[in-house]
């Protein structure tokens, strides 16, 4: 194989490597974070204490119960104990969520809240109340795009670190060939992040609710707070990676200096007239 084709093989490899890295990352999230109730939980649990979030839900739990209960639901959202009730209700919604997309069925998801109020006032006894969560088409959507990342949370990442791996091992340069991994990784990391400010303002204007997009930010934040990491992480790791490659190179000041450094050799002296 000769250097041109080795060549222009490890850039075509590394070039596809590189592009799978924010979808590898997109997967991954979604499937070991979103899908993962302990972290799920964790993620939205400092949200009890948003002003905006204890509003929507206080709105939502009236919209179901009615509108005489708006001013005790908010007064209740208010209290300490509001934080267990936060955590209980997300863990039995994403529960019941998961529970729906594993096992199928076409009927929306719904919640009983009445023992999650229970926890923020023991005084208050609710009727068995269903709130719907998700519904149907909504559900069928969710199923099809779980049972995708199923198999993308894994192998997209896998497949992403073996092609650079390849690239860089078939490559005629391989110092080279790893600067430009390490670059295409860093501009994954950015286009990343640059996709998660472009979704949160997408979900944002979708809203018809302006009140209501506060809280939206907020949990928007609270589940992306994993994946903007990992953006910085790969632009962190990439342009680190990237500028050692050209330190420690032919034309990096780390090698001038070590060549300038080095002792010169005496240059050999002419014999003389005499000598000869």
């Amino acid at each position: 194989m000769t250097s041109r084709v080795r060549g222009a093989l490890s850039a075509a490899l590394i070039a596809l490597g590189c592009l799978l890295v924010p979808f590898g990352a997109l997967a991954a999230w979604a499937e070991y974070g979103l899908a993962d109730t302990g972290r799920y939980v964790t993620a939205m649990a400092p949200l009890a204490a948003d002003p905006a979030v204890r509003d929507s839900v206080a709105d939502a739990v009236a919209d179901e119960v009615g509108e005489p209960a708006r001013p005790l639901v908010r007064s209740l959202t208010r209290t300490p104990a509001f934080g267990t009730a936060w955590e209980a209700g997300n863990r039995a919604v994403h529960r019941a969520v998961l529970r729906a997309v594993r096992e199928g069925g076409h009927h929306a998801v719904t919640v009983d809240i009445a023992p999650i109020a229970a926890r923020v006032e023991h005084r208050v006894t609710l009727p068995r109340t269903e709130v719907a969560v998700l519904p149907a088409p909504a559900l069928d959507r969710l199923r099809k795009g779980y049972d995708v990342l199923e198999v993308a949370g894994f192998w997209l990442p896998v497949t992403a670190a073996a092609l650079a791996v390849t690239g860089i091992a078939v490559a005629a340069c391989r110092r080279r060939a790893l600067t430009a991994t390490a670059l295409g990784t860093a501009l994954g990391g950015a286009l990343l992040g640059l996709a998660v400010a472009v979704g949160r303002r997408l979900t944002l204007t979708d809203l018809t609710d302006p009140v209501r997009r506060p809280a939206a930010g907020a949990v928007y934040d609270a589940l992306t707070g994993t994946l903007r990491t990992v953006s910085w992480l790969l632009v962190a790791l990439g342009l680190a990676v990237a500028l050692s490659c050209w330190l420690t190179g032919p034309y990096g000041p780390l090698r001038a200096r070590r060549a300038s450094a080095a002792p010169v050799p005496d240059p050999a002296q002419r014999p003389t007239r005499a000598r000869l």
